[in-house]
Order: structure tokens, then C-alpha cells, then sequence
């Protein structure tokens, strides 16, 4: 598959009389917009707001990012299976407005939301703060079930990124870049003499609220497969979940997922990249041992050399990964893993809930129990009354003047497993 990818660069977000874009500036009509939403007869009330690079903000609880984008040539449309019929997506050209991102917000299920903020500290975990956010703060109808509330939130999300998305279809791009993987027997042949690597894709699959959707479908249900690269690239994973703020992999993640992007960096130069084995993440020791056999046995049909394994979410995945490591290296295929850390405030505490002598190539996140301190806001997006209960706070987190004291794993993408705090989240 052959997509391209047009960067239309987006330096500010306003509101206007229409939704367009000029001159790298993303006009949006509140109103519009605000419709759109409420079409949901779950949701009681949404409110619009915008945040920049720079600003005094704080934006939380956050449920989602999503990168608007839209087809413009090819097959399908963008998140496939949900907004758009499910037809294969990954070939054409796509564009894409670098720079902008939705922001959904909603207190789901409270101590597992995180917080974005826009300066300061905070700022610099997490890629979301380079980006000019249109936040939509969500209050469901009363009484409404978690689960039904998440899917709302969800929706309204992908919903708005695609409205939002469509502005880009007949504007020039300022970048294209080309990506492309060839059938398998095809593109070994290509570069028969470079070694043949594979990125194994753990999604997180363990349950109602830790979902993740594959062209619509819940991948808990289904079994290890191959996609091409740029399918992922074209909207083919959506976040469908509510686990920890720092290592979630949101629909952001998933749209520009930097282990993908760095592979094909490295393509026909070091590596030959084969493709993509995408796997979950049950909580049933016969689905982990289903799913592991099963990526392993992926990785020896494919004639990989080596696979890079990234995991989402901690504890019980961190079965997972292990077990996709210990088999593929019994395949003799060589492993790297990317994983973030629970290892204590002090970091002297076992770091994973599980290792094996095989897992010996290891790129960290970074410790996850770290304390930071975030200053207070002059505004804040969201509510804040959930503070101390979520994730990595504590009784007393949120201190009067509204500054926080809590562990960074409750910034949205902190220690994210697929080294995402680690790249710019504009451009390529």
C-alpha cells in the first residue's frame, strides 16, 4: 500500500462565522460544532473551548485526542467502521491538520482521566501541549451508565475531528510526505539483503472501559493479525479507553504512532520493514496465551529477523508483553520492547509485574511514580474536584491555591509505551 500524507500546518485556532482554514489559521463555527455533539441524545450538554501553546490552561479530565484528517484520495474514509463505511484504508493521499487536535473531556470513570497542561512543568511531558486544542467538556444526561457515557464521549470525538478534518480536503499542503509497504513476498525481494523487522502492537483489550477498536470492531474479540503500516496511519485503531493517563495510547497516538513513522525513517537505509502484527491485551490467562502463540507464530511466517514490541497500559499487560517476548525469541526472532516504569517514587521498586532472561533489549518510558509539581492555572478546562482519586494523586493533591503534587502519570501521555513523549507531536 502507497498513502501520502499532506501536513497542512495549523499555527493558531479561532472561532468564526464558518469552519475553514486560512493562512495556517483553523476558524471554527462554535455553534456548528455544538450541534453536531448534541445530535447524541446521551449527552445533556457539551461546551467548546480553545487552548494554545503558551497559554495558562489546564485542560482535564481529558478522555481522548484526535487528530482531524480527512481522505482525499483512495478507498475509504477516515476512521473507517465508524465514521466512514468499513472499507481497507492505507493507500491515496490523506490530509492532515498538523498542529490542531480534539480534545474530548468528561469525568467517565474520575481516577482514570488525566490532565494537559498548555505551560509550566506539566507542559513538558506531555506532546499535547505543543498542539492548538478545540476541547469539548461533556456532561452526560443523568444516570447515564459509564460505559454508555464513555461511548458518547468517544463518538462526539471522532465526530468533530472529522467535521473539523474536512476543512483540509481542498487546501495545498505545506509538506507530503510518501509512505509505502509492499505485499510481503514483494517487498523482501526488494531489499533482500537488509534484515526483515516486524512491530508487534499490543492494544489495550481488557475490558469494558479498556477498549480499543479495529475498523470498528472490539479488538478484545479478536485474534493477532498483519495490517499494513498505513493503515494505521489512515484512522484503522481508535482509543476506545480510560486506563491511566500517562501510558493510554489515544487516537492521537495511534494516528501518528512514532514507532511506525521511525521504522519507515529507516526503511531500504537499515531495516526492511515488513509490516505490522497487531495484538491484545485480555485478562484470561487462555486469551494471553492464545494471542502470544499467535503473534509469535505471525513473526516466524512472516520471515522476520527482528520485531519491536510496544505494550499499552501496566500491570497486568506487562503478562502480556512478556509473553510475546519469551515465544518470538523461542521463534528465533530477535526482540526489543518498549515499555514504561512502575518502580516507586524512590525507583527502587520491581519495575514490571513480570520479567524473563529473553526480555534483554528494553527502551524505557521513564518511571511513572515520579512526583512533580503542577503550578495552579489561570484557567482551567474541565473540573478539578476529582484530583486527589485520580491516578498518581493522592489526599491533598490539589493544594488550595490549585497547584498539584501528584505522580506524572497523571499527565495524559507522560511515559507513553510508544515513546511519544519523547518526539515533537507536529510534523514528521
Amino acid at each position: 500500500m502507497r498513502l501520502e500524507l499532506g501536513r497542512i500546518e495549523i499555527t493558531d485556532v479561532q472561532f468564526g462565522d464558518a469552519t475553514k482554514v486560512e493562512a495556517g489559521t483553523l476558524y471554527l463555527n462554535k455553534q456548528e460544532l455544538i450541534d453536531l455533539v448534541m445530535e447524541d441524545e446521551h449527552i445533556k450538554s457539551v461546551q467548546v473551548e480553545l487552548a494554545r501553546p503558551g497559554e495558562e490552561v489546564r485542560i482535564t479530565p481529558v478522555k481522548d485526542v484526535i487528530e482531524p484528517r480527512v481522505k482525499v484520495e483512495g478507498p475509504g474514509g477516515i476512521f473507517p467502521g465508524v465514521i466512514n463505511k468499513v472499507n481497507t484504508v492505507g493507500s491515496g493521499r490523506t490530509h492532515v491538520l498538523s498542529g490542531a487536535a480534539v480534545v474530548t473531556c468528561g469525568k467517565i470513570v474520575g481516577f482514570q482521566e488525566g490532565i494537559i497542561d498548555m505551560t509550566g512543568p506539566g507542559a513538558d511531558y506531555t506532546p499535547f501541549s505543543k498542539l492548538n486544542n478545540i476541547c469539548l467538556v461533556i456532561e452526560p444526561l443523568d444516570n447515564l451508565k459509564q460505559h454508555e457515557y464513555e461511548a458518547a464521549v468517544r463518538m462526539a470525538g471522532l465526530k468533530a475531528a472529522d467535521y473539523i478534518g474536512k476543512t483540509g480536503k481542498d487546501i495545498e499542503p505545506n509538506e507530503i510526505k510518501v509512505y509505502e509497504t509492499k505485499p510481503l513476498l514483494e517487498q523482501v525481494a526488494e531489499y533482500p539483503d537488509l534484515p526483515k523487522i516486524g512491530y508487534v502492537y499490543m492494544l489495550q483489550t481488557q475490558g469494558l472501559l479498556h477498549d480499543t477498536y479495529v475498523y470498528g470492531v472490539d479488538a478484545k474479540k479478536i485474534v493477532p493479525t498483519v495490517l499494513y503500516p498505513t493503515e494505521v496511519m489512515d484512522g484503522a485503531i481508535l482509543s476506545g479507553n480510560c486506563v491511566s493517563a500517562c501510558d493510554k495510547n489515544t487516537t492521537y497516538h495511534h494516528l501518528n504512532n512514532p514507532i511506525i513513522k521511525d521504522l519507515y525513517e529507516k526503511h531500504g537505509k537499515e531495516i526492511n520493514f515488513v509490516g505490522v502484527i497487531i495484538t491484545n491485551e485480555n485478562v484470561y490467562l487462555a486469551d494471553k496465551e492464545r494471542s502470544s502463540n499467535w503473534t509469535a507464530k505471525f513473526t516466524k511466517y512472516l520471515g522476520l529477523d527482528g520485531a519491536i514490541i510496544s505494550q499499552e497500559g501496566f500491570g497486568n499487560p506487562d503478562t502480556d508483553l512478556i509473553m510475546n517476548c519469551k515465544k518470538i525469541e523461542e521463534q528465533g526472532v530477535k526482540t526489543v520492547i518498549v515499555t514504561d516504569e512502575y518502580a516507586g517514587r524512590d525507583g527502587a521498586s520491581q519495575s514490571l509485574a513480570d520479567a524473563d532472561p529473553k526480555a534483554d533489549a528494553v527502551v524505557t518510558g521513564g518511571n511513572a511514580n515520579e512526583i512533580i509539581v503542577l503550578p495552579p492555572m489561570k484557567k482551567v478546562i474541565g473540573m478539578l474536584d476529582y484530583v486527589d482519586k485520580i491516578a498518581g494523586g493522592f489526599d491533598g493533591s490539589l493544594r488550595p491555591d490549585g497547584s498539584i503534587e501528584a505522580e506524572i502519570q497523571v499527565i495524559t501521555g507522560a511515559t507513553n509505551e510508544l515513546g511519544f513523549n519523547k518526539m515533537s507531536a507536529t510534523g514528521y
